[in-house]
């Protein structure tokens, strides 16, 4: 079994479609979907479709969902105005095209989303066994998945008081340079539920500025996977990229962010938003997937 990530597609059905048809993921494989799958591009209602047909899917919720929702149940034009500020009408349009029974069912899968999710895999890039085989442990490396990021210091918080922190000294100095390396998926789980929903679905420079502190100087501890912020932007707010945020003609990308000698090399964060916001030329849907970090990438099109 392996483990895919994907996030804001933002309605671009056809992109996300064939960026999963190179992918290839099989049907006893699980694809993470971490949210804004609705607004801005032309067909909302395409992916919601898509990604509840994906066997073993397992979805979370993105601001625009969250929008999308507080607009429904809100009387208050001021919500109607921001959600169509932020290119909810393309998917007020497709909801409203549909039979009333398909919106509210679509409706009521959105709004049962959970914010985040927890997930250990195989760590098969090159050179993870054998330096698992150094530190005396398993090749094995442990996800965080929210849609735009976490509390980092509200995380370290968490993990030092549940008495989770490695043996190094954990959250002592300002780069993070040691935590978490000792905690299981349950206690991270428990972390992750503590964190304010409006951190999981709205945060950015913060998240994306510093370094977790989640990973120690022996490249131990949990990697956050998060969307949000489109690759092609995110040098406003982030830094230890690895990585521009675009590949070649200006296309959106996966980067790799906090890699430092402070975590043996081993990025804290990864984003996983190519952009696909954007449209045509420079958006892109990508997936990642998770056990090699190998990614497969479909552009917007000119005209979809």
């Amino acid at each position: 079994m392996a483990t895919y990530v994907t996030s804001d597609a933002h309605g671009h059905v056809r992109a996300l479609d064939r960026a999963l048809e190179l992918a290839g993921p099989g049907s006893g494989d699980v694809v993470y979907v971490l949210g804004d799958m609705v607004d801005r591009g032309p067909d909302p209602v395409g992916v919601l479709r898509l990604v509840r047909s994906l066997p073993n899917a397992r979805v979370l919720m993105g601001n625009h969902e969250r929008m999308l929702l507080d607009t429904l149940m809100s009387e208050d034009e001021r919500e109607v105005f921001i959600w169509e500020m932020n290119g909810g009408s393309t998917t007020a349009r497709g909801l409203d095209s549909l039979a009333s029974d398909e919106a509210a069912d679509l409706i009521d899968w959105i709004a049962q989303l959970p914010l985040f999710d927890v997930v250990e895999v195989d760590d098969r890039r090159p050179g993870a066994a054998a330096r698992a085989g150094v530190l005396g442990c398993d090749a094995r490396r442990t996800y965080l998945l929210s849609h735009a990021g976490i509390d980092a210091l509200a995380a370290r918080a968490y993990l030092a008081m549940a008495g989770t922190a490695g043996s190094t000294g954990a959250f002592a100095d300002a780069a993070g340079s040691s935590a978490a390396s000792g905690a299981d998926v349950a206690t991270l789980r428990d972390m992750m539920a503590s964190q304010s929903a409006d951190d999981l679905l709205w945060i950015r420079s913060e998240f994306w500025g510093a370094p977790t502190g989640l990973v120690g100087p022996d490249g131990r501890g949990p990697v956050v996977v998060a969307g949000h912020t489109p690759s092609i932007l995110l040098r406003r707010y982030a830094t230890l990229m690895g990585g521009t945020g675009a590949h070649e003609g200006m296309y959106g990308c996966m980067v790799e962010v906090g890699a430092t000698a402070s975590t043996f090399g081993e990025a804290d964060r990864i984003c996983v938003d190519c952009a696909a916001a954007t449209g045509y030329p420079s958006g892109r849907v990508g997936v990642m997937r998770l056990e090699d970090r190998r990614v497969w990438y479909a552009e917007v099109r000119e005209g979809e």
